[in-house]
């Protein structure tokens, strides 16, 4: 019999812990490519196009799994859906490293996104259940920093890690924590409180044998019936799309041909970008509950973010101080992108919760995994065929071509954002 009080915020905050590693597993494996291309492109004997798409096959099946993977979490509850996830993601790595060839390499990759792509939904969907709902933005923006940490792991020091050992090494370690995190989440986490004794606070219960339930396919139909779910799956790819092409893929070739950088210099830049995204998306989240307002620092982050790019792709060799500085700016503001989840979640019925956050954060990796090869392809059309150590180098003005993709996107989702209805961070249905 479940007791009265509700579960004490230290076992809530370490169940969402444990939930959140493999969101960090998850990241640093999406971020990895970027310091590894020169020796991916070398032992795979690859271009720009084959390494971006290499790099994007993460994304397809990350992208493809969304909406299962909201009605999942719905139907089989989040522990099973991470340990799995988790188990997965590990034998992906696994293939990815040992693969002799660019075909098991990418079906590593793919194994990895498909299994990882649990990760958000199923660690917003335990803070769904097992915290006051006020919390939920904080949850989620804590969720991104987190993740973002794991991006951080992905840039000097796996540079550091693989100068030693080299790249194939260091991801047969990192297939190793990720069973042990498979483990220790099976073991550890369960779905609702009510499983370790506690009340359940969430105002969402757990579906009983009496509940009713939606039919998968009732559900996705469900969602799509409501304008803010259309708009807010599209916008956010325009705001992340270019801060996990530049920095999971293009911004360290870029720093290290047109600054001169050492890699893991380069390497410092891009994670700068992404700590900033990480700082900006709980602050974003805190300030929007304290507002009480969506709409207002959704707009003002996506238009700071706009002319962010706009300075490092128009204005080439910016001074370095200069450069770091916009680059921290544009990934502050980018962290509004965590408001699409509350947003979102406010739009729709609370029972399509799952379905909601999995077709948002399905929408969010439709920017990278559209822009990785597509910035590709810009470059090897625009290159001169100049190399490098077996690795090809492209001009500045194939970069800007590329990169004006993100200015694209970014402003589209500026424009598109305007037409949201504000939900003054209470459910509208």
């Amino acid at each position: 019999m479940a007791s009265a009080a509700p579960p004490p915020p230290r076992l809530a905050w370490f169940i969402w812990a444990l939930g959140s590693l493999l969101y960090l597993l998850g990241f640093f494996q999406r971020i990895a490519p970027a310091v590894m291309t020169d020796a991916l492109m070398r032992d795979f004997q690859i271009g720009a196009v084959s390494l971006g798409n290499l790099s994007a096959i993460y994304f397809y099946s990350y992208v493809a799994m969304q909406i299962p993977t909201g009605i999942l979490a719905d139907v089989w509850g989040p522990r099973r859906l991470l340990s799995l996830g988790a188990l997965v993601a590990g034998a992906g790595t696994v293939l990815f490293a040992a693969a002799p060839g660019i075909l098991l390499a990418g079906l590593g990759r793919l194994l990895i996104g498909g299994s990882v792509a649990v990760a958000f939904v199923g660690v917003l969907k335990l803070a769904n259940n097992w915290f006051p709902p006020r919390h939920f933005s904080l949850a989620a923006g804590l969720t991104l920093l987190v993740g973002v940490a794991g991006g951080v792991c992905a840039g000097p020091p796996l540079r550091l890690l693989m100068d030693r050992f080299g790249w194939r090494g260091v991801m047969l370690a990192s297939a190793g924590v990720t069973f042990a995190v498979s483990a220790a989440i099976w073991t550890a986490v369960r779905d609702w409180p009510r499983e370790k004794g506690f009340a359940d606070g969430s105002p969402y219960p757990p579906p009983g044998p009496r509940g009713v339930r939606r039919s998968v396919a009732a559900g996705i139909l469900a969602v799509w019936r409501y304008p803010n779910i259309w708009l807010l799956f599209i916008i956010p790819a325009g705001v992340v799309g270019p801060v996990l092409t530049f920095a999971g893929l293009w911004g360290v070739p870029f720093l290290t041909t047109h600054y001169r950088l050492p890699p893991a210099r380069a390497s410092v830049f891009t994670t700068a970008l992404l700590v900033a995204w990480a700082l900006g998306g709980p602050l974003c989240g805190w300030l929007s509950d304290r507002l009480g307002r969506r709409k207002p620092l959704y707009l003002l982050g996506c238009a700071v973010a706009l002319g962010g790019w706009g300075i490092i792709v128009g204005v080439p060799r910016l001074p370095l101080p200069l450069l770091a500085g916009a680059l921290v700016i544009t990934g502050m503001s980018t962290g509004c992108m965590i408001l699409s989840f509350a947003f979102a979640k406010e739009s729709a019925p609370a029972d399509l919760a799952g379905t909601i956050t999995g077709v948002v954060n399905m929408g969010i990796m439709l920017g990278p995994t559209i822009l990785q090869p597509a910035v590709g392809w810009m470059l090897d059309r625009r290159w001169s065929g100049a190399l490098q150590d077996g690795a090809r180098v492209y001009g500045l003005a194939a970069y800007q071509a590329g990169f004006s993709l993100f200015i694209a996107w970014a402003a589209l989702a500026l424009v598109l954002l305007a037409f949201t209805r504000e939900t003054h961070c209470r459910p509208m249905i």
